[in-house]
């Protein structure tokens, strides 16, 4: 196996693991078993079990960043619901990953983790403005789409939790949600006028 695809398989077993317990509960024991390897080969490829810890919610982060790359054409509606199932679909791949990364108060968030969510933010307001074809928007519509993106994350942690509802119906919902505050948000700001 080459390097990269050992680190992988390292990450991947981590990633899995926080499918059954929180990351922090997972130890670099846990790791080593499910990867099938030994301590001094994990070592080679992690300095410690926070640098792996990082490295897989990072992946998580990644993957929602590439679930937010592919755009349909079409409307505005249309690319935003095809963005919008994206980031359910990679949320619902990495679960317990996506819930460790945003859970409040975890024991594994750092200044890099934050940085990775603060990206996947940006790239969520990013493709909106996109979508929308707003190239210089207010400070009041950048309010409301980053509103908005903690709508979209609050939502995924509680439905990867409860999945009380369907995930077409998840979709439909946080859509139907962006256009309503986009429409309170027109009511205030006559710049906003693609409602």
């Amino acid at each position: 196996m080459s390097p990269q695809a050992r680190r992988d398989d390292l990450i991947g077993a981590a990633l899995d693991l926080f499918g059954s317990r929180a990351p922090e509960l997972v130890t670099v024991d846990d790791i080593v078993a499910r990867a099938e390897v030994s301590r001094p080969l994990f070592y080679r490829y992690f300095s410690s079990l926070r640098e792996l810890q990082v490295q897989a919610l990072r992946t998580v982060t990644d993957g929602l960043i590439d679930g937010l790359a592919g755009l349909e054409e079409g409307p505005p509606e249309t690319r935003l619901r095809a963005a919008v199932r994206g980031l359910i679909d990679v949320a619902d791949h990495y679960r317990a990953g996506y819930i460790a990364l945003l859970r409040s108060g975890s024991v594994i968030a750092t200044s890099d983790t934050d940085a990775a969510i603060d990206e996947v933010r940006n790239r969520a307001v990013a493709l909106i403005l996109d979508a929308l074809s707003v190239t210089d928007p207010s400070p009041l519509l950048s309010l409301t789409l980053r509103c908005w993106t903690a709508v979209v994350e609050g939502a995924l942690l509680s439905w990867l939790q409860e999945r009380t509802i369907a995930r077409e119906d998840l979709d439909t919902w946080l859509v139907a949600q962006l256009t309503a505050m986009l429409a309170a948000t027109a009511t205030h700001d006559q710049s906003v006028t693609f409602i």
